[in-house]
């Protein structure tokens, strides 16, 4: 299952508080259509029936389901960059 860092936790939080989510809100990752290898992230209003969820507490991260197994072994890092979160994908430490 993917995982995330701290600093990812964090970014997700406090987007989804600066969106004002509702509590069923979250980030969703999905397969970049087009783009073999790349994803959209986007923050959505609630998960598609099939996602993978990542409950954080006061948000969540979904997961598509074709791409949870793509991102099984990967932790989410996200660093601050400016205005912006810049978001990465690392192997998970053992």
């Amino acid at each position: 299952m993917l995982t995330l860092t701290d600093n990812a936790r964090q970014a997700v939080v406090d987007l989804a508080t600066q969106a004002e989510l509702p509590a069923d809100g979250g980030l969703r990752i999905a397969a970049a259509e087009g783009t073999p290898g790349d994803f959209d992230l986007a923050l959505v209003t609630e998960a598609k029936t099939e996602d993978e969820v990542i409950d954080l507490g006061s948000t969540h991260v979904f997961v598509e389901k074709v791409t949870s197994t793509v991102l099984s072994d990967l932790s989410l890092d996200a660093e601050p960059n400016g205005a912006s979160t810049a978001f990465s994908l690392t192997p998970q430490q053992a």
